[in-house]
């Protein structure tokens, strides 16, 4: 069972974190701090998939959900969930197109095109099989899709009309950047857009799902009304040794 999904569906809110550093003692360290979930940062991170593996390992151990955000290499989704991945996180879905060959990609037929095979981690090399794993992994496996550009906002409506998406993930800085506006996510065009896709996600109940770098922006984003929101690995743990070095310069 996804713990997560069934959270997300049932109208709770979870919190996760990025990780972009091959470190599968990060992870344990997030799950033993209580979060829910981890996302493996295949996009911006520097993985072979074999450490992705080891990294959903890890996760498995101490009970946090494993998402991988992929690549954009087309067999990045299938190497997630073949190494155990419960859900998957896909940047730059512009299109109801995109949205719709996303879903071919991550479904067995005849709901999709992903290839089957029994013999890889996710199946528990061949103790689970057939009828029974493809089912779960389809019913199981939590989709994330990004809206970060203009193109993703103006269809937001059709792209989030796709069966099988269950999370609408607005990645600010993308956004910002691709509006034109590299100063940041906080300029108040930046923000009206957000503030409308929020409006949209309630009224269409589409879950909405957001990343804060730090306490405040998580706790914004939860306060907003998303329900997926995400902390970055590096952000917390860089600030973390910045309030240790400022701290101790008082005393140097």
């Amino acid at each position: 069972m996804n713990i997560v999904k069934q959270r997300i569906t049932n109208g709770e809110k979870v919190v996760g974190v990025f990780v972009g550093i091959y470190s599968p003692s990060i992870v344990e360290m997030i799950g033993y701090s209580g979060f829910d979930f981890v996302v493996i940062d295949d996009e911006h991170g520097a993985f072979s998939h074999s450490e992705i593996e080891n990294m959903i390992r890890a996760a498995e151990s101490v009970n946090l959900v494993p998402i991988v955000r992929v690549s954009y290499d087309p067999s990045s989704i299938q190497k997630a969930l073949d190494r155990g991945a419960k859900g998957i996180q896909v940047p730059m879905i512009n299109t109801k197109e995109d949205a719709e060959n996303l879903i071919k990609r991550a479904k067995f037929p005849p709901l999709g095109v992903r290839g089957a095979a029994f013999s890889h981690r996710a199946a528990k090399y061949g103790k689970v099989a057939g009828k029974p794993f493809l089912d779960a992994s389809d019913q199981e496996t939590l989709i994330i899709i990004h809206i970060e550009t203009p193109e993703a906002v103006k269809n937001f409506e059709e792209i989030m009309s796709v069966p099988g998406i269950d999370v609408a993930f607005i990645g600010p800085t993308d956004l910002s950047v691709t509006m034109g506006y590299k100063e940041g996510p906080e300029h108040p065009d930046v923000q009206e857009v957000i503030g409308k896709l929020y409006e949209k996600g309630r009224q269409m109940g589409v879950s909405i799902g957001t990343v804060g770098g730090n306490v405040d922006g998580v706790c914004k984003g939860l306060q907003r009304g998303a329900s997926y929101v995400l902390t970055v690995s590096t952000s917390v743990i860089s600030t973390a040794f910045t309030n240790v070095v400022t701290a101790s310069k008082e005393y140097l």
